[in-house]
């Protein structure tokens, strides 16, 4: 167990209701996502390479209805209702001895039900709810994210500068389909040099700043393949090899210099060429008008140090949410923290990041008591979220007083069906109801299990809900995650009134 987790804390006040009839746009948001695609999320339509390959494998059988029961006038359950179905579930010794739970009426925002449910707890990975939530607060869905070249100060240098985008691709066809590509960056430098040949690469990645891994990482994660260096310029998500599965993966230990590299040999520079370094002065306020989507390089001729030979861009945040969210990415998610950073004028660092996404939920409304953050991802022990702080969040981004909050809702994993949901709900006895009416953010670390999202009722309610625990035997995760399974099943079949 962590230390420096706090006793249990009396539950805090619920400080927002959201009107029922502005709030039915969850509904609209689920429906949409959950009836009109085949696969609920972008997954299939934006990660999907092309056509699948034959396969010897018998075919997937019919799907399941996917949130269609959702009704605008369907009755909220009770608490009591929900305390006679909840309290066994919750008392089962899997969870081990530490369980806080929350569940709130999606369409008012009142909390219904709560075990512990305004004390921080470790969160895992449901810390990529406040990480998408504060990043489309703060830069906005169409944000896009900057890798620029720019004139060196000496002939013939190239500068290579990075703007945070773990999405970027040596070439046409990366890890992550719709990238910005180097080729791209190369043939607009070729072009802005006017037959110039570059002699050097100078790789600028200072816009991070402190450590490249967080203290509270657990030793096994730089190496286990669900981490890596965080620097603001990268190749695939830091991975050795772009066409690794989603999961593990093996990382490069310098990420900037692996992408450098590269660089230089799209331009035909030595490797041996290529150091670290920063952009001339000046350089900065040229990017930061080329920021918008579309900008590309610099006009023929402009090759005076600082000047911009060119730039590309990163999908729009809400794909790179999209993916954060459905896959899990512990390396967007620490990517997209930073950019909260940078549009609040903090530094691009672990603590830059987690101040300026505290302050963004403050202002957002939300009940922040309890609240430590260290990371965006989640991979580190030193967070601690509370559960009503994840219930009214997912209440808050169905709101339509936040358009851009919506969003979230496309890269949750549904359950029996889609991401890190699609082999649960079913197997485990006591769960087959989830199937197909949990739309969920899981959150696993060793003797740590969560999950918290959208559920719909028998009769048609959503709920959101969060469940964490942050004692459980470092042997315990299929009991545990069998157990967290059979709570949002209930609140699936039950009426409780």
């Amino acid at each position: 167990m962590p230390s420096g987790v706090p006793p249990e804390q009396p539950r805090p006040t619920s400080r927002r209701r959201l009107p029922v009839l502005l709030a039915a746009v969850l509904v609209l948001v689920l429906a949409v996502v959950g009836l009109v695609v085949v696969r609920p999320g972008p997954v299939e339509r934006w990660l999907a390479d092309g056509p699948a390959a034959p396969s010897a494998e018998p075919p997937e059988p019919s799907p399941v209805a996917v949130l269609a029961g959702t009704d605008i006038g369907a009755p909220m359950p009770a608490t009591d209702g929900l305390r006679a179905v909840l309290d066994p579930l919750i008392a089962d010794t899997a969870l081990g001895g530490r369980v806080h739970v929350s569940v709130t009426d999606a369409l008012t925002g009142q909390q219904l039900f709560e075990r512990g449910g305004g004390t921080g707890t470790v969160p895992a990975s449901v810390t990529k709810l406040l990480t998408a939530v504060t990043v489309l607060t703060a830069r906005g869905p169409g944000y896009r994210i900057p890798t620029t070249a720019v004139a060196g100060a000496q002939p013939g240098e190239v500068v290579l500068v990075g703007g945070g985008d773990p999405t970027l691709a040596a070439g046409p066809k990366g890890f992550y389909p719709g990238a910005a590509s180097l080729e791209d960056l190369a043939e607009q430098v070729r072009t802005a040099l006017g037959g110039t040949a570059p002699t050097r690469v100078v790789v600028d990645s200072s816009l991070y700043s402190g450590p490249r891994l967080e203290p509270g990482w657990d030793d096994d994660i730089p190496t286990g393949g669900y981490g890596a260096q965080m620097t603001a310029l990268m190749l695939d998500g830091a991975r050795k090899d772009p066409k690794a599965g989603q999961g593990w993966a093996e990382r490069v230990n310098q990420p900037d210099l692996t992408a450098g590299r590269a660089f230089a040999r799209l331009l035909g520079v030595p490797e041996s060429e290529v150091r670290s370094g920063t952009a001339p002065a000046g350089s900065t306020e040229t990017m930061e008008a080329t920021d918008a989507p579309g900008a590309t390089g610099a006009p023929v001729g402009a090759t005076g140090p600082g000047a911009q030979l060119g730039v590309v861009q990163s999908p729009p945040l809400i794909r790179l949410v999209d993916i954060m969210i459905s896959d899990s990415d512990n390396i967007i998610g620490e990517a997209l923290a930073r950019q909260v950073a940078l549009a609040r004028g903090r530094p691009a660092s672990f603590t830059g990041a987690a101040s300026a996404m505290t302050e963004v939920l403050s202002e957002l409304g939300l009940p922040t008591e309890g609240l430590a953050l260290a990371d965006g991802s989640g991979l580190s022990r030193r967070n601690l979220i509370s559960p009503t702080l994840l219930t009214e969040t997912l209440a808050l981004a169905a709101s339509p007083d936040r358009p851009e909050l919506g969003g979230i809702f496309g890269g949750l994993p549904v359950g029996g069906w889609s991401g890190t949901l699609r082999d649960r709900y079913g197997s485990v006895p006591g769960t087959a109801a989830g199937a197909g009416t949990v739309r969920a953010k899981t959150g696993t670390l060793t003797g740590v299990h969560a999950i918290a999202g959208v559920v719909t009722t028998a009769e048609g309610r959503p709920l959101t809900f969060a469940v964490l625990t942050d004692r459980v035997p470092a042997d315990g995760m299929e009991p545990a995650r069998g157990a967290l399974d059979r709570i949002a099943a209930a609140l699936a079949t039950c009426g409780c009134r």
